[in-house]
């Protein structure tokens, strides 16, 4: 397994960054969260 650079780092925090500002608490956080994460395994599965 690579190492992740310091840009890929503070790019995966932009995207959290951005995650939260729409929220309205935690548990509306982690519904986004698994979202993404499901239509990227989906996306993923239909290559």
């Amino acid at each position: 397994m690579e190492g992740m650079t310091d840009k890929q780092f503070d790019k995966i925090f932009q995207m959290f960054e951005m995650i939260l500002d729409g929220c309205k608490d935690l548990d509306d956080a982690k519904r986004k969260v698994k979202e993404l994460r499901e239509d990227k395994k989906t996306s993923k599965e239909a290559e």
